[in-house]
């Protein structure tokens, strides 16, 4: 069964890691979920064999889980999954790489630019393309010594957070000079992002009119996970109690449920859909839904919610749903982002460090005749 002996490899690595005489680059790694290439079966097939087989996602005894994996569920799901995918897709591709791309943008143009040595920001997929493999290779062309990874999950959970370290992990360790490596686990509490994630659902209110119901919808996991010590049930709670805070808003105004359960497993609750039901069932008649879970928008929030959720909830016999666009690429977005940024690297050149002091090039082109002279490599 191929895969079931999986885990990091040590690789080969041709190139040096370090050029002598060249400034030294800082390396900024947006991570995000990642997306089919296509919205084709056989696209997200291949998608999903690589998401569903990393031990952080599905944590199951590998013999069975493979078993399970390319038995069954990759011969099924996918025809399913890529139907969704092109309710959403769009001529510039799949709105997570489209819109992670454009965060990106906005975010580096905020990004010291002086003095040198140069701040390199990249975007990554940990599923999909662009690898993070493939992304640190290039940047490591750059004279890489510097490497700040920020996830784009706002809320730490091992199925995500954990795993972008994971796949950075098993690329660097192949790596003979590795890069002084932070990794930002959260940010959910920072005050910029909470007023961001405010002030977007303040501007959907003001424009559209409040509902009878705000609900937050956040990604769920399973129940074992949060009693093994993942914090992400409770970081959940604490972004909804401060954005709920911040926009002024009765405690019986709002409530958190989670969405994108699957399997038999129990996972967090209340579930979304059934949440929304119930709300149909008992008189609401209004609900505006905002997902604080996701950097942008995707397949989970434009199909799941914006699409199937809305579905549910007027066949229930609600009658207005409103989804609240993620925070996309929006001016306080990139500001909050660019901002963490800053904070975790600070210290670094070009954040109010200095540079590393280096061998001027006559010292360097002199200890390497002494080595040559010397006989040693």
């Amino acid at each position: 069964m191929p895969g079931i002996q999986d885990g990091p490899q040590i690789l080969s690595v041709a190139a040096p890691d370090y050029a002598h005489g060249r400034p030294d680059a800082t390396g900024i790694l947006l991570v995000n979920l990642g997306t089919p290439d296509a919205p084709t079966p056989a696209a997200v097939r291949r998608y999903l064999a690589e998401f569903l087989w990393d031990r952080r996602v599905v944590d199951a005894p590998r013999w069975l889980w493979w078993l399970a994996l390319h038995g069954v569920i990759l011969r099924i799901r996918p025809r399913r999954s890529a139907h969704a995918y092109q309710q959403v897709w769009t001529p510039a591709g799949s709105p997570l790489a489209v819109l992670t791309r454009a965060l990106g943008d906005a975010i580096a143009t905020r990004l010291p630019r002086e003095p040198a040595p140069p701040v390199e920001l990249r975007v990554a997929m940990r599923y999909g393309n662009p690898s993070i493999a493939s992304v640190l290779r290039e940047l490591r062309t750059r004279n890489l010594r510097r490497l700040l990874v920020l996830p784009l999950y706002p809320q730490y959970s091992a199925t995500t957070t954990a795993s972008v370290f994971d796949a950075v992990a098993d690329e660097l360790r192949a790596w003979r000079f590795v890069p002084e490596l932070r990794v930002v686990n959260e940010y959910c509490g920072e005050p910029s992002h909470v007023a961001a994630l405010a002030e977007s659902i303040a501007a959907h209110r003001a424009a559209h009119g409040a509902a009878d119901k705000l609900l937050f919808s956040f990604h769920g996991i399973p129940e074992r996970y949060v009693r093994e010590g993942d914090p992400y049930f409770c970081q959940c709670h604490a972004t909804a109690r401060r954005v709920a805070e911040s926009l002024g808003l009765a405690r019986d105004a709002w409530e958190i449920a989670f969405q994108s359960r699957v399997g038999r497993e129990r996972w967090v609750g209340p579930y979304t859909e059934e949440l929304l039901v119930e709300w149909a069932r008992n008189g609401v008649r209004s609900v505006q839904v905002a997902c604080p879970g996701f950097a942008v928008d995707c397949l989970e929030t434009l199909e799941e919610i914006a699409m199937r959720a809305k579905d549910t909830f007027v066949a229930a016999g609600g009658e207005r749903f409103e989804y609240v666009p993620a925070l996309n690429a929006g001016v306080a977005h990139a500001a909050s982002l660019a901002a963490i940024v800053a904070k975790h690297a600070s210290g670094w050149p070009a954040f109010g460090g200095d540079a590393r002091i280096d061998a001027t090039p006559g010292e360097r082109e002199a200890r390497h005749a002494a080595l040559a002279a010397s006989g040693r490599p």
